[in-house]
């Protein structure tokens, strides 16, 4: 039999390392979850998208697919800096971002002003500048005009820049030079501090998975920069948009309102923007998870305008015409959700491992659980990615408290475990399986009830996007008992 390796590894949000100013950063209290990781046997460490938030402070739906979250930058790694001062809080408060905002961001301008004076000229600044030119300065100047607008969105702005004429494009980027010059520094640091921790996740042996929205948001840099990319009119009116079909959990289905793609226009480009999109963020990560890959296959558009995603329709995607250019990348397919035989052929042909989740593969009827439910552990196969839920499922544990009777008594059964040990036994059949990787959120490593929820989907509140994680509640005897799993099993990535 071929020997297959395989690796086990955890889901923590950067925003959700302690720190003392307010959200989680790419400083020591990185490296420090890093170190933990490294001493248990972890081998993969998943994120969320790293880009910068806006409304909802959701990292999927960023201001830009290539910009990286200001927000993470450490202030003090920034060298050459003075009478930068900042609050700091309990490191491991919830993330408010308010605070984030009115707090933090103004001392990360002033310390980016400061060093864009002192290291414009560096040869490494340039070298960025140059390799980020086809969206730094757009991005920059987004930004910019955001802040001015007072956080309007660009299609209520002035036509000129609505439409970007390059008259009106020339004179705001002389009129606002110093805010864009300020972010283009911001990007700098970010990307030069993520670069920095990648290698030492490296180091330790650690592979970093990353993930990309299947779309963008209206309210990016990337929408107003390519508008003819977008099915958007010449005012920024969208002329269809994103979502998902009613189901059992949403009559109404679901509006995302971010605008689909042009994929006629994204062809005759041969999915330029697309491709560079991909490849930028497997630069910054080891493995990249595409989310909402039925997406590829084919979509849910739904007309401008409507009030829900009842009247929308399915449209076909681009499939292998432009997941051709990825074939043998470094890739993983999210196909959760309405998936037909389409989609699943669509998976096949490219070969990248898909997902499984132990939470979607309950289904109990007449007291017993249905066994052949693909998401079950014992009928994954090698080529998937397995976990116990994902940023937008409940904790572990708050699933099954919230669960019937009849569900908890079929998962006694199938685990072979009390209540109070449910969790840990998902984690340990999990690692057991035949899964070429296995990933579980932080949260159910620490027993974490709901409250510990990092998102709930299709709602927008102060808790969303908000966890923390303080290091104390990682008890040695759960470092234990995870390492010896890892090694007893064989995820020792060897």
């Amino acid at each position: 039999m071929r020997n297959r390796t395989k690796k086990f590894g955890i889901l923590l949000h950067p925003t959700s390392f302690p720190s003392p100013h307010g959200i989680g950063d790419l400083g020591k209290e990185a490296r420090e979850v890093l170190d933990c990781f490294a001493e248990m046997g972890v081998k993969l460490w998943q994120i969320l998208p790293l880009g910068p938030t806006g409304f909802g402070d959701s990292p999927y739906t960023s201001r830009s697919t290539f910009a990286g979250n200001e927000y993470l930058i450490d202030l003090r790694s920034i060298e050459g800096i003075n009478g930068v001062e900042i609050w700091e809080s309990n490191s491991f408060e919830s993330v408010d971002y308010d605070k984030v905002y009115n707090t933090k961001l103004p001392v990360l301008k002033l310390a980016a002003k400061q060093y864009h004076k002192t290291h414009k000229d560096s040869p490494e600044f340039k070298k960025f500048v140059k390799d980020n030119a086809f969206w730094l300065k757009d991005y920059a100047l987004f930004m910019a005009l955001t802040n001015y607008y007072n956080d309007s969105r660009w299609y209520l702005w002035d036509e000129g820049l609505r439409d970007r004429k390059p008259e009106s494009l020339r004179r705001w980027s002389l009129k606002l030079r110093t805010e864009i010059n300020t972010y283009v520094t911001l990007q700098f640091l970010f990307y030069k501090q993520w670069n920095e921790l990648h290698k030492y996740a490296n180091k330790l042996g650690i592979q970093i998975i990353g993930d990309l929205p299947m779309n963008v948001a209206m309210d990016s840099s990337d929408v107003w920069t390519h508008k003819h990319l977008f099915k958007i009119d010449d005012k920024g009116k969208i002329k269809a948009c994103a979502g998902v079909p009613p189901d059992g959990f949403c009559q109404y289905g679901q509006l995302w309102g971010n605008p689909v793609y042009d994929w006629p226009v994204h062809e005759k480009e041969k999915y330029s923007w697309f491709r560079k999109r991909i490849n930028n963020t497997l630069k910054l990560v080891d493995i990249l998870r595409i989310d909402h890959f039925r997406g590829f296959e084919s979509y849910w558009e739904i007309p401008g305008g409507s009030k829900d995603a009842v009247n929308g329709k399915w449209v076909k995607g681009p499939g292998m015409k432009l997941l051709k250019y990825f074939k043998g990348e470094r890739i993983i397919v999210e196909d959760l959700g309405f998936i037909t035989e389409e989609v699943k052929q669509l998976v096949r042909d490219t070969s990248w491992p898909s997902m499984k989740v132990i939470q979607l593969g309950v289904e109990v009827k007449d007291g017993k659980l249905d066994s052949t439910n693909e998401y079950l552990p014992h009928n994954y196969s090698y080529n998937c990615v397995a976990y116990t839920g994902t940023h937008d499922n409940n904790t572990s544990r708050g699933w099954y408290d919230s669960l019937s009777d009849d569900y908890k008594n079929a998962l006694r059964k199938y685990f072979e475990c009390p209540d109070e040990d449910i969790v840990w036994q998902m984690v340990r059949i999990l690692i057991m399986s035949s899964a070429k990787y296995t990933v579980v959120p932080i949260q159910d490593i620490l027993g974490l009830d709901g409250s510990g929820r990092m998102n709930t989907p299709s709602t927008v509140g102060k808790y969303n996007w908000s966890y923390r994680y303080n290091p104390s509640q990682l008890q040695d005897w759960m470092k234990n008992r995870l390492k010896e799993m890892l090694e007893l099993y064989g995820r020792t990535g060897k």
